[in-house]
């Protein structure tokens, strides 16, 4: 019998629609959260199976044991309380939300987080007036004043509406319970839509208290629609995670041309001030420094921002001061620039030239999506406040004074920022801006980090060895072998492309792919999860993904120059992640076709046909429901087994965290006297994985005695049910509601009387105790207690005789009549990536006197 004993209800589309409903008398479930939701059939169908159960070890069980490996389309609507999970049975407490980690900040820790906040997110955006006009007006010389001031209108309205309309006041609100980037996107996505090629999803994983799921609102049939869609579509599905990887991608290639253009334009201001000083020796000390920047990465995000974080404060109020002094000294008739006609009458006049300047115009904007993917280091709101009081006024006093600058002296537009320097400032400036180029650099460096963790999370990745940089904050963490690719990478970009023009078209490609893929998923939370009125969503979509397509069209007229290179390596990138997820897929869809039967593990009986030796067997698997055939070949070659057996499944669900009491879910999988569960531990993408092994033991073996106590406490519970069931069958009549919008539903499902599983253990929920019977002297409830003490007698006697870990090696080869592609992807490349990455238990540190390993070879 595999019995699902959490809870709650899943996720999941249906043509019933409803909103939430308040103060419909339900005293005994009003608190924390109570809500609609979909609830699955099998939910009921397991209750059904228990009901007709014996607590007897050797009775016969129905053949379905697993209920969660066939799906049911039926669903309904019903009131539950708060989720509770197989791991706070004891106690009966109900987890409450993951709280944001900076509510309750004092003021000096907030002025703290300031610093750090501009040390990592602004470096980026911050170091962009270094470049911006240099690169723009090498495309389209300056023919007059008024070129300087249509080129001017031009970046001060891409500064507006890109990092500050499209990023900090639409964007940054997409973010998955804090955690911001593409990956963090397309797990909002999965998370309301079963959109993922990855069959691993189980409606348990709904019940999750980070998960919050919402059922749309009757006039917002879109949002069902557009669901149902995705779901039911390969292609959707397939071309959904395309964009993402190609959009995360362009952020690993971010992360190499950040570096380069923002340490070469900084360290290239010597020239302005040592005549003698020619590009190659630029390029050596960009190399220098570039090597000192990887270095420290590994001091982690607190420690570096908080270092550099007053570094940047000072360049920003540099960057304003030295444009205040040359709008004054110049020509402050730039304030015209604010006009847009300038921008129209700029095209006017360049045409063609003026096109091919929207590449370097765009690097002003360049930054805006290291606000949203560095977003899990901050709180949101930290960073829109310190973006537009700090970061967006001094960046427009900056592009004003250049302007002005430029305006008397159009000579200077090749090192337009350093040459507007006042002499008397120019080292201090210079310093400052070399310090800021280097900051600007560790601004994608962190973002890349944390995509690729979330990406290696949602199996689009190989798994890698990570380091959490910050006892507190679990998102600041550091990725070695990542670290050390992109400096190599980045040393060989700058040595081979010593041109900051050339270097700038590069970094406008991976930029504008990057934003393009944004907008297009940020569209999808729109539609499926905002449910916003469709016009707000239509000016969205055309405004942005218009305008980055212009500026693409743009920088892809110049990609000959050598920017082909940051192509190239983001294919790459693409190419490892997309074979990683496609062998994945088809690993684990062969494995779920070559699972043991429940009819073979009937017929071997209790002892598997072998002889069941004391203690525990954690067998290791990525399989969520049936029996792996691994174990077959486990019971084939051992000459015996162990007398309790855990299918344990590490498990990424699309959330940022999984509270630690709902980490474990266990069912078990055969009859009592088989002693076999499944465990899946589940985590967010952002979550730790810190456990040693004996502390994960600890942990899993308490969970599992609380589930073996809530399973017989749910028994005494249905059988004292089974009295009263006609009376509440009789009370199952249609229910009309009337929801908060006025909307009228006519459920035909009773709100607690088919509700038993959930009702007792909720209203039980503000007690510390288990559930107590009010007949103790029932004989059969007598015998349910002997059957649970024996039963915990018994694991805790295998735990006494010890724990040994089954780790079982799946490995594919690809058919011979396969195509050669086919072929060269699974045998040669997935093949090479599998043995290169990190298992998927390396964060428990196992003693090999306590492993035993058995491989397979499947053949897909």
């Amino acid at each position: 019998m595999a019995e699902e004993v959490s809870a709650g209800s899943g996720g999941g589309s249906s043509s019933e629609r409803g909103g939430e409903i308040n103060g419909v008398g339900l005293a005994s479930m009003d608190s924390l959260e109570s809500r609609w939701v979909f609830q699955d059939e099998d939910d009921s169908e397991i209750d059904d199976e228990e009901e007709g159960d014996d607590d007897d070890d050797d009775v016969s069980h129905p053949a379905g044991l697993d209920s969660e490996d066939e799906d049911t389309p039926e669903q309904r609507l019903i009131r539950t309380g708060p989720r509770i999970d197989s791991f706070d049975v004891e106690a009966l407490e109900v987890p409450g939300a993951h709280r944001n980690e900076y509510e309750d900040f004092g003021i000096g820790r907030k002025i703290i987080l300031a610093f750090q906040t501009l040390g990592v997110v602004f470096g980026d955006v911050g170091t962009s007036p270094l470049y911006t006009f240099s690169v723009m007006f090498s495309k389209a010389p300056i023919n007059g004043n008024e070129d300087v001031i249509g080129a001017l209108s031009l970046v001060l309205y891409t500064l507006i509406l890109i990092p500050l309309v499209k990023y900090v006041l639409v964007v940054l609100w997409a973010n998955d319970d804090g955690e911001g980037g593409t990956f963090a996107l397309y797990s909002l996505i999965c998370r309301h839509a079963k959109v993922s090629l990855l069959p691993n999803q189980l409606p348990s994983d709904t019940r999750i208290s980070s998960f919050r799921l919402k059922v749309p609102s009757p006039e917002l049939e879109r949002s069902l629609k557009i669901k149902e869609r995705l779901e039911t579509s390969l292609t959707l599905k397939k071309l959904l995670l395309i964009l993402v990887l190609a959009g995360t991608s362009m952020v690993i290639a971010d992360g190499v041309v950040t570096p380069a253009m923002s340490v070469m334009s900084a360290v290239g201001g010597l020239k302005v001030g040592v005549a003698a000083i020619e590009q190659d020796q630029v390029v050596m000390i960009s190399v220098a420094f570039l090597v000192i920047l990887f270095s420290v990465q590994k001091y982690g995000t607190s420690k570096v921002g908080l270092a550099v974080g007053p570094a940047l404060f000072i360049w920003f109020c540099s960057l304003a001061g030295v444009g205040i002094y040359n709008l004054v000294k110049y020509d402050t008739s730039v304030l015209r620039a604010f006009n847009p006609v300038h921008i129209y009458l700029y095209f006017e006049r360049n045409s063609v030239r003026a096109w091919y300047a929207l590449g370097g115009c765009l690097l002003c904007a360049t930054g805006s999506e290291a606000m949203f993917a560095d977003l899990c280091y901050f709180s949101v709101r930290s960073v829109q406040l310190t973006f537009v009081f700090l970061v967006l006024p001094c960046l427009l006093l900056g592009y004003l004074g250049q302007a002005a600058y430029l305006i008397g002296n159009p000579n200077g537009a090749e090192q337009a920022f350093f040459s507007s320097i006042p002499s008397c400032m120019f080292w201090p400036v210079l310093l400052i801006a070399n310090i800021a180029a280097l900051i600007a650099s560790r601004t994608m460096t962190t973002a890349t980090f944390s995509c690729i963790k979330q990406s290696t999370a949602l199996g689009c990745f190989p798994r890698l060895k990570i380091i959490h940089t910050s006892r507190k904050f679990m998102g600041q963490i550091y990725i070695p072998v990542i670290n050390w690719f992109l400096l190599v990478v980045c040393l060989i970009f700058v040595c081979s492309i010593a041109s900051i023009n050339e270097i700038g078209n590069a970094y406008g490609i991976a930029e504008l792919g990057v934003m393009m893929m944004s907008t297009i998923l940020v569209t999808i939370v729109m539609l499926l999860i905002w449910q916003i009125n469709i016009l707000i969503v239509l000016c969205f979509v055309i405004i942005f993904l218009g305008l980055e397509l212009t500026f693409f069209s743009s920088v892809l007229w110049s990609v000959t120059d050598g920017s082909w290179i940051i192509l190239v390596f983001a294919v790459i990138m693409f190419l490892i992640m997309y074979i990683w997820n496609y062998g994945s897929k088809l690993k684990y869809e062969t494995e779920v076709k070559q699972k043991m039967s429940m009819d073979l593990m009937r017929e071997l009986g209790c002892n598997l046909g072998t002889i069941r030796a004391p203690g525990i067997g954690l067998l290791y698997n990525e399989l969520v429901k049936g029996v792996p055939a691994i174990f077959g070949h486990f019971l084939t070659t051992l000459p015996a087994i162990h007398s309790m057996i855990i299918f344990v499944c590490i498990k990424y669900v699309p959330v940022p965290v999984v509270p630690q009491s709902e980490r474990f879910f266990f069912r078990r999988v055969c009859p009592k006297s088989y002693h076999i569960f499944r465990c899946i531990a589940r985590y967010g993408y952002k979550d730790v994985r810190k456990e040693n092994h004996q502390t994960f033991e600890q942990l899993l073996i308490e969970s599992l005695e609380k589930f073996i106590r809530r399973e017989a406490q749910e028994r005494q519970l249905e059988s004292d049910g089974d009295e009263d069931r006609d009376s509440e069958e009789d009370t199952s009549v249609s229910r009309v509601l009337i929801a908060p919008n006025g909307s009228v539903y006519s459920l035909g499902v009773p709100l607690l009387a088919e509700f038993r599983g959930a009702n007792n253990p909720i209203s039980e929920a503000s007690t510390s105790e288990e559930v107590k019977v009010d007949s103790p002297a029932d004989p059969l409830m007598s015998d349910a207690e002997h059957s649970l003490d024996r039963e915990l007698s018994f694991i805790r006697k295998a735990k006494e005789s010890g724990v040994v870990y089954l780790l079982g090696h799946g490995d594919i080869r690809a058919r011979k009549d396969s195509w050669f592609i086919k072929k060269l992807a699974i045998n040669y490349f997935y093949a090479f990536l599998r043995r290169n990455c990190r298992r998927g238990i390396a964060n428990l540190s196992v003693p090999h006197s306590h492993l035993m390993q058995v491989s397979m070879t499947y053949m897909v």
